[in-house]
């Protein structure tokens, strides 16, 4: 079984594409996930009121 080596153009467009996917998509869906849970936990406490004894 013969492996042919990357070439360079290849190895340029991993790296542009590691480069996009870790510092611009990543964050933006962190963000986004942390956003939805701390607005999902807001509107349950809309409706249900606050946590502790009344």
């Amino acid at each position: 079984m013969h492996v042919e080596p990357l070439n360079r153009e290849r190895r340029w467009m991993e790296r542009i594409l590691f480069f996009l996917l870790a510092v611009v998509i990543w964050p933006f869906i962190a963000v986004g996930v942390v956003a939805g849970w701390g607005f999902l936990v807001w509107m349950y406490y809309l409706f249900t009121g606050p946590p502790g004894p009344v």
